[in-house]
């Protein structure tokens, strides 16, 4: 079955910017000191807390990071998750302290299996998640970005693939970034490390929407608000589909997504919503993954 574990969801947001502002300077309890994160009415936040080093994907950055996205994912109080970092850089990729020979191939291989492990966990979440850039997102930086569902960035954020002039292909990114943007650009990025704009970010497809900074955490709010109003196992079987589609043939993909349309109608929430439009008023989801009645 394409839908299953799904559980009845939170109230939809109801929390003021300035109130976001305020809470946003708050750590959870349990949060890593590299991570600060919180959760309200359906939507948590997950803060890169490392500006000094420049919010560099260490081990224990990544292993921090991949805690806050798994814990309680599952549970209907979760709607959406937002990424985003203090400091003038979103991140800059790899600790490059720990990729010397001093720290050996084995500490090597556990780096890039578990920064490999979070990105794919990102898109297997059975909630969006949103990347709040602004600044510098440069190499696994980089790949973070992509790899999220959504992605809003202000117009002075830079994002690039550096890799190749301190020696290291920036080969893990290209997984990412490469099935988000034009062959030949990410080529282009890879070969020659230079960063792109904001808005060049944008037309090719790494970027959602670009805002200057003072809209930045509205407009991101906005459109995890928009999110929390629709049904949460709605929104779960869509994303799961739509990157697996996303990874198959033309006909396989149609297959899936055919199959995934005809689950939908057989949930409770797809006959709700069907129904709301003919009758011409609001849904009023369940948010379970209960079957309805045919």
């Amino acid at each position: 079955m394409i839908v299953s574990g799904f559980y009845k969801a939170s109230n939809l947001l109801k929390s003021s910017g300035e109130l976001w502002r305020i809470w946003t300077r708050k750590t959870s309890a349990g949060s890593s000191s590299l991570t600060l994160t919180n959760q309200q009415d359906g939507i948590r936040r997950i803060i890169l807390n490392n500006p000094r080093k420049r919010n560099a994907l260490s081990l224990s950055m990544l292993e921090s990071l991949r805690e806050n996205l798994l814990t309680d994912s599952h549970t209907p109080d979760l709607r959406v998750i937002i990424i985003s970092a203090r400091g003038p850089v979103f991140s800059s990729g790899h600790d490059l302290q720990e990729l010397t020979s001093a720290r050996g191939r084995e500490h090597h291989i556990r780096v890039f299996q578990t920064c490999s492990e979070v990105m794919t966990l990102i898109q297997d979440l059975p909630v969006p998640v949103i990347a709040m850039v602004n600044g510098v997102a440069t190499a696994a930086g980089c790949q973070l970005v992509a790899s999220c569902d959504i992605a809003v960035a202000t117009d002075k954020s830079t994002f690039a693939t550096p890799g190749v002039s301190v020696g290291l292909f920036c080969s893990t990114p290209a997984v990412a970034i490469g099935r988000a943007m034009p062959r030949k650009l990410v080529m282009e990025m890879l070969l020659t490390g230079r960063p792109i704009s904001a808005q060049d970010a944008l037309l090719h497809g790494l970027l959602s929407k670009v805002v200057c900074e003072e809209q930045l955490e509205e407009a991101t709010l906005a459109i995890a608000r928009r999110v929390c109003e629709c049904s949460r196992p709605v929104v779960a079987l869509g994303k799961s589909v739509f990157h697996t589609q996303m990874a198959a043939g033309r006909d396989e993909a149609y297959a899936c997504a055919s199959a995934a349309m005809v689950e939908n109608l057989a949930l409770r929430d797809g006959q709700e919503g069907v129904r709301a439009f003919l009758e011409k008023r609001r849904p009023v989801w369940s948010n379970t993954d209960e079957e309805a009645h045919m």
